[in-house]
This record gives C-alpha cells, structure tokens and sequence, in this order.
C-alpha cells in the first residue's frame, strides 16, 4: 500500500481537529458563553421589546402585540424627541472635551517628577473610586440652591443665589459640571499611561534642537498619543451616552425636559413612571445603541486608515 501523500496528509489533519484547535476552542468557550449570555441575549431582547408592545400585562403574561417599527416611529415623532438629541449631544460633547483636556493637562503635569507627585495622582482618582449615587448626592447638595455650599460661597462673595438645580437654563449645565468632575480621573489613568509610553530620548532631541515646551508638546506628545487618545474619547462618548445615575439623581431631567436626555427618557420610561412603558423605553435604547455602534465603526475606520502603507 503506498504512502499518504503530503496533500492526503494534510486533508487528514484539516477533517479532524488537533488538539490545539481543541484546546483553542476551550478558552474560547467561556469568552463565547459570556458575550452570548450578556450582549448578544439582552441585545436581542432590547430590539424584542421595541418591536411589540409590551404593556405590564403582556410583559408578565408573555403574549405581546407585534408593532413593528411603530414604537420607534412615535419616539422619532415625539416632540421631547429633537429636545433630547439635543441634550444629549450637549452633555455629551462638552463632557467628554473637557474630560479630555483636563486629563491630558493634569498628566502632562504628572509626568514631571516632584515630590508629592503619587499622592496628588492618588487624590485625583478619589472621584473615580467613589460610588456613583454618593458623587451624584455630593453634586447636588452643594448646588443645592438653599442650603448649598456653592451658593453659600457665591452670597459670601456678593453674587445672589442660582437655582443650579431648578432653573432650565442651568440644570443641564450642572449636570456637565457633576459628569465632568467624574471623568477626569479616567483621562488621567489612561492618557497618563500613554505619556509612559512616549520614549524620553524624543523630547531631547527636540530639546537639543531648540524646540520649546508647546513645539515639544504638539510635534510629539499629541501624535504619540494619537492610539491611546483615540481609545480614550471613543470609551469616554460610549460611556457618557448612557450616563442616567448623575443626571437621574441630580434633577430627574428636569425642571421639565431642559436635562433629559436619550438615556434618561430610557429610563424615565421604564422605571420613572408609575406606569412603565418597557416598548417606547427600549426604542429610545435601540437609538442609543445605533450612536454607540456609529462611533465604534468610526473609529475602525480611522485606525485602518492610518494602518495603511
């Protein structure tokens, strides 16, 4: 009997898997069984309950009306609709720049040795190791327009009291101010990190060459961190566009619908209410996934781009 040729060999060892492809889909099924089990399922049960109505009586007994798209037509046709939007891109936007700013000048501060460099860093991150709902209870009683300590400083100082809390002109703005302060800590791990990573000998050359501290700071901080600043802003935008614990704690959304946004109209829906609306709740989480997914592609699309030769 002659031999097995190379080729049948091959075709042998492709028809029955080795044990490295058996050990390679071992590790892999716990990651599979977690993303099935905690995106993908709840996922799919969001886009479920967009597409029937769900009143509390259908939702316990399990037999919804299919709708189709009509639950998103009536948010897309809702006059707290383009409200909302706009809310959202607001918060969202000014947070995140201004998250980012602050981060990358406090690390580039940090970078720096001096002696009590490790315990400011550690001071910084006291926002971040907090639990939302204290931060948020923190927020709101300093602006409390009563008895809050920034009113009170403002009356020390001559300058009447705000209604930070109740005004439509300032709610918004205090919850910025709330979310950004929680956000920082953030851009400063991670941009901080990424400066550790800039190798020193260029900010010598640089040096040598007479460029000074802002030359130095554009020409070589800014696209050395290109990689990580990307990360940080697409993560910063993901988890400020579903940002409802600050907000919902703060003001509610309110005074009226001047602090709503798409993820507390979510929420508002779902649970604010004595009456839930799970159906109109999950539409407006279908549109929030839609952004998140939008800014993910983008960001692909920009990395591969700069991949190319």
């Amino acid at each position: 009997m002659a031999p097995p040729t190379p080729r049948t060999r091959a075709g042998a060892r492709r028809g029955a898997p080795g044990p490295r492809r058996w050990a390679a889909a071992a590790f892999a099924a716990p990651l599979i069984a977690y993303l099935a089990a905690f995106y993908a399922y709840p996922l799919y049960r969001n886009i479920d309950l967009s597409l029937h109505d769900y009143t509390p009586r259908a939702f316990i007994q399990g037999d919804p009306e299919f709708v189709g798209t009509a639950v998103l037509r009536e948010v897309l046709t809702s006059d707290a609709f383009l409200p909302a939007v706009a809310n959202t891109a607001v918060f969202t936007l000014v947070s995140i720049a201004v998250q980012y700013g602050l981060g990358l000048a406090l690390a580039v501060f940090f970078r720096g040795s001096f002696p009590l460099s490790p315990v400011l860093r550690a001071l910084f991150l006291t926002p971040w190791l907090l639990p939302m709902i204290v931060s948020a209870s923190t927020w709101a009683w300093m602006l409390n327009s009563e008895n809050g300590i920034v009113n009170a400083v403002l009356g020390a100082v001559g300058l009447g009291p705000v209604d930070w809390l109740t005004s439509p002109g300032w709610a918004l703005v205090s919850v910025i101010v709330a979310n950004i302060w929680l956000g920082i800590p953030f851009n400063l791990v991670i941009l901080y990190s990424g400066l550790q990573n800039i190798p020193g000998e260029l900010y010598e050359a640089a040096q040598l060459d007479g460029a000074g501290a802002w030359q130095r700071f554009v020409h070589i901080t800014l696209p050395q961190l290109r990689p990580v600043s990307a990360v940080t802003l697409l993560l910063g935008l993901v988890y400020t566009l579903k940002v409802v614990d600050v907000i919902w704690i703060m003001t509610r959304g309110g005074p009226g619908d001047s602090s709503t946004t798409l993820a507390i109209w979510s929420y508002r829906a779902a649970f604010g209410t004595g009456r839930p609306d799970l159906s109109e709740a999950a539409a407006v989480g279908d549109l929030l996934i839609l952004m998140a997914l939008a800014a993910g592609l983008v960001y692909v699309y920009l990395r591969r781009r700069e991949a190319r030769p």
